[in-house]
């Protein structure tokens, strides 16, 4: 489950409730989380989930960043943050990262093959900080392919362990799935490296990050695809309040098959409230 630490720090019950619970955050390095809170901090935190048994996995900061940047300027700021979000990751020892791939067709639709080089260049240095697997998810992107040849160009050329995190959410909202009703591209376009989902509903006019079934995402289409590809991606409960959450807990546990889903074969099954479960390295 989503658990950004500027939360963490503002209110530390958060955390609590996390650990009376037993639920496996994706911690949100958001910008205050990187620039207003010391190393000291995240780790004690690290530390605190560590004796509570928790594994975690981090979302890296997006806001304000270009990791392709054609501005060297602004490549170069994002690749700082970036860099330094990295190091303070580390220390959480996190299962997978996460982070945009921020492709703007109006800005770098022009020139491509320079944006998918330099956008390589960033996250490979990245992990050159924190050796983990990194998943890059689509957020505004109209259309998969820029994703998917970014993380073909991370594996392949550069040989970093990476996969796609698809977030139905963003695709039903900013990619305007809703009114293109075209899931079953995306999901063949992702499939070969679909690795991660990020989990919520809206309908289809924001990403609203609602309660799983109270919006217009096809749900059902979305497992079914992945069932008929063969796919287990691992998950992320995305809700932006405790009510969206129950709702999201409630409707996995009465879909037990889709639970399966999300458990890589050989790992142990995961509990339904426990969406943010991947097994070490996948």
């Amino acid at each position: 489950m989503n658990l950004p630490l500027s939360w963490v720090a503002r209110d530390p019950a958060w955390l609590d409730r996390f650990v009376a619970d037993g639920l496996a955050p994706e911690l949100g390095l958001d910008t205050f989380a990187v620039q207003e809170l010391t190393p000291d901090w995240h780790r004690d935190t690290a530390r605190r989930l560590a004796e509570a048994g928790l594994p975690c996995a981090v979302h890296l900061p997006f806001f304000d960043l270009h990791p392709g940047s054609l501005n060297n300027s602004v490549l170069t700021a994002s690749r700082d943050t970036l860099r330094r979000a990295a190091e303070l990751a580390a220390l959480y020892a996190p299962r997978h990262m996460v982070g945009h791939a921020a492709f703007d067709h109006s800005q770098h639709g022009g020139d491509f093959d320079a944006w998918l080089e330099r956008a390589c260049g960033t996250w490979a240095a990245v992990l050159e900080v924190c050796d983990a697997l990194v998943h890059i998810e689509n957020t505004h992107e109209r259309d998969p392919e820029p994703v998917a040849a970014l993380v073909d160009a991370l594996t392949g050329r550069f040989g970093v362990r990476a996969g796609i995190c698809f977030d139905a959410g963003h695709w039903h909202s900013f990619a305007r799935g809703a009114q293109r009703r075209d899931l079953r591209r995306w999901l063949d376009a992702f499939a070969p490296r679909l690795a991660h989902l990020h989990l919520h509903d809206n309908d289809g006019s924001d990403d609203q990050h609602l309660g799983l079934g109270t919006g217009s995402i096809p749900l059902d289409d979305l497992f079914g695809g992945l069932i008929a590809r063969g796919l287990h991606p691992t998950a992320t409960l995305e809700p932006h309040d405790e009510a969206s959450f129950a709702v999201s807990r409630a409707w996995l546990a009465a879909r037990k098959h889709y639970v399966d889903v999300l458990t890589p074969p050989n790992a142990p099954a995961a509990a339904p409230g426990d969406a943010s479960t991947a097994a070490p390295g996948a």
